[in-house]
């Protein structure tokens, strides 16, 4: 005799005792990268052998920079990875530059996604904070937490900066 189980609503404190709810709330976390991104930190912790770092999961919660974008810095993180999947199917913007010194603008690369891809970045590797086409876009976010400085910046010159002109791409994606 097949035996019936009541299904109940997902909630952190009903499933506290399997694992976590990956869910962003209003007004958790902090604001990150000038402004353009809420960062609802650290929702999970994926389980590590080392005791002073964690995978921690994240969702940051973007908004569109003014157009034409300007690319005038990068970030790197020198102690763990760093993934972005998208939680929709709108394409986004890649800039990045492989990992050693400070790039220089003649060293960066541009991608736009299909809006199904995520991107890891490898340690080291320097990019651009999260750069959307639409207004706003959340995305799943994989990276470390733990002791020591995970986080380097440069700043161009500000007649130094790169733009990127992205009405074609909008106009293309519907946007």
């Amino acid at each position: 005799m097949a035996t019936s189980l009541t299904i109940e609503r997902l909630t952190a404190r009903a499933f506290a005792d399997f694992g976590d709810v990956i869910e962003a709330h209003e007004g958790d976390g902090f604001g990150i990268n000038q402004g353009y991104t809420w960062r609802h930190h650290k929702l999970a912790t994926v389980g590590t052998d080392q005791p002073e770092d964690e995978a921690i999961m994240s969702i940051f919660s973007s908004k569109r920079r003014p157009l034409p974008m300007a690319i005038n810095m990068m970030e790197r993180h020198p102690l763990g990875s760093q993934a972005f999947m998208p939680l929709n199917e709108t394409p986004f913007l890649v800039v990045v530059a492989k990992p050693g010194p400070e790039p220089k603008l003649a060293d960066l690369r541009a991608f736009v996604t299909n809006g199904k891809q995520g991107v890891n970045y490898q340690i080291g590797v320097w990019h651009h904070p999260l750069l959307i086409l639409a207004l706003t876009q959340d995305f799943l976010v994989v990276d470390r937490a733990g002791v020591g400085n995970n986080l380097n910046e440069v700043f161009f010159e500000e007649d130094q900066c790169a733009q990127l002109d992205v009405a074609d791409l909008m106009k293309e994606f519907g946007l």
